[in-house]
């Protein structure tokens, strides 16, 4: 497959990938149980409209901490939608931290990175008094919020910037994530990571040794960001001699690999078993 097919998330109009969001995020908040402590809404972690995030507490203490990043094509998408993933991740015994973040045409590359780093300084500032454990925060994300989350992971500029470390993330979780998209063949894109061809923005560039342990998920049947994308970075970073688990479910796509939080869909695609058998294999 030509290499410009790796990320196609552009090619289809963003209205519908949000509305197709919305619409798996109706059908699971029907479904949430309210096995929570409390959810907190747009809670300030630095100064500036989109610098705010929601909390999900789960009814035990010293819980694992994640910090879920949401796509969109780093041009649109609010952690409202996302509620539902919230509330299910708290129900199996996570505090589930989503941020909002910058997005173009506001901000281009790196701005979304240095935005999704203050949000993980704040996580582990606060973990204690919500009930988390700061010693095991894991970075997750879906589509676009996979990368962010994985450039935190592997590139230690953006922790480094506020006075953190890779050492300090227990493990990232990438569902439907594009780690190795170039060349660029969008305009937008282009646009928003300054050109078409630089390889210093991509997560696989940084598969190094110092990578935390890494749960790939994606779907077989994804062709919006194409499933190799996972594979390619899931073999870079055993190379380098790191714990990864790559899952390819084979029937869902790009946006119904999110139904994997709750819904029958877990019987083909059980995210959150496979996040719970990460986080108990990892935990410190």
């Amino acid at each position: 497959m030509p290499i410009g097919r790796r990320i196609l998330e552009l090619r289809r109009p963003r209205r519908r990938l949000a509305a197709m969001v919305a619409a798996v995020a109706m059908v699971l908040g029907t479904a949430a149980d309210a096995q929570i402590v409390q959810a907190r809404e747009s809670v300030r972690y630095a100064a500036g409209a989109r610098h705010t995030l929601d909390i999900y507490r789960p009814a035990k203490r010293g819980a694992p901490v994640i910090v879920f990043i949401y796509g969109g094509s780093w041009q649109n998408g609010d952690k409202s939608t996302y509620s539902f993933l919230g509330r299910a991740l708290a129900q199996r015994g996570y505090l589930t931290i989503i941020p909002n973040y910058r997005v173009y045409p506001q901000v281009r590359y790196p701005a979304f990175l240095e935005d999704a780093a203050k949000a993980v300084r704040w996580a582990r500032d606060n973990a204690a008094r919500l009930g988390g454990d700061a010693n095991n925060i894991y970075l997750a994300g879906h589509s676009a919020g996979a990368y962010n989350a994985a450039m935190l992971a592997y590139d230690p500029r953006w922790l480094r910037a506020v006075g953190l470390s890779q050492r300090q993330i227990a493990g990232f979780i990438g569902l439907a994530g594009p780690y190795d998209f170039l060349p660029l063949r969008d305009e937008t894109l282009a646009a928003i990571f300054g050109g078409a061809n630089r390889p210093e923005t991509q997560p696989i560039t940084y598969a190094s040794r110092r990578a935390p342990p890494s749960l790939l998920l994606a779907g077989a049947l994804d062709t919006t960001v194409e499933p190799s994308n996972s594979t390619r970075l899931a073999a870079a970073l055993r190379a380098a001699g790191n714990q990864v688990t790559l899952r390819r479910y084979a029937a869902v796509g790009h946006v119904t690999i999110l139904g994997g939080f709750g819904t029958p869909v877990e019987l083909l695609a059980p995210v959150r078993d496979d996040i719970d058998a990460f986080i108990a294999a990892t935990r410190r």
